[in-house]
């Protein structure tokens, strides 16, 4: 598949990957619903805004930044050190879908972004979700009910 036709290029290139991954991380900055995943985060998020949108940008089929970068990203082991599992992996994917759907994509696109990043974060789980507490989920599980504050989680708009 040409570069033309990569997820990268129909979503619209860098200046959208930018404002995905902008909106990603503010939501996660704000939203008490995944304040799990946010303390997992350094309290100075550049550095993870940049190396995730270079990393999407060559995922998603653009350039790939992060390879020239910092070489391969080993996702898996990078991410070892951080206990993952359902809460984690969920709470990470409602950013992303709050993320997609701030986009001004075609539901399609929006669909397909969400299941490679549904993937990736699925390959990231590295503890085993069966002792997951209650407590460690929070909201997430039920995202569309919205958290104790009234706030409403958001939601994918093709359902």
């Amino acid at each position: 598949m040409s570069s033309t036709h990569s997820l990268y290029s129909r979503l619209g290139g860098e200046p959208v990957l930018h404002r995905f991954v902008e909106s990603l991380y503010d939501f996660m900055d704000e939203s008490p619903v995944v304040a799990h995943v946010r303390g997992m985060h350094p309290a100075d998020l550049s550095s993870a805004r940049s190396r995730l949108f270079m990393f999407l940008s060559g995922m998603l089929g653009g350039p790939p930044l992060y390879m020239e970068a910092f070489g391969h990203p080993r996702l898996r082991r990078r991410h070892l050190k951080f206990e993952i599992g359902d809460a984690e992996s969920d709470q990470w994917l409602l950013c992303a879908q709050y993320a997609a759907d701030e986009l001004d994509i075609k539901v399609e696109l929006r669909d397909e972004l969400m299941r490679e990043l549904t993937v990736m974060a699925n390959h990231l789980r590295n503890k085993d979700t069966s002792a997951v507490s209650a407590a460690t989920c929070g909201a997430v599980h039920d995202k569309n009910m919205g958290d104790a504050s009234g706030t409403q989680a958001p939601h994918n708009n093709s359902e």
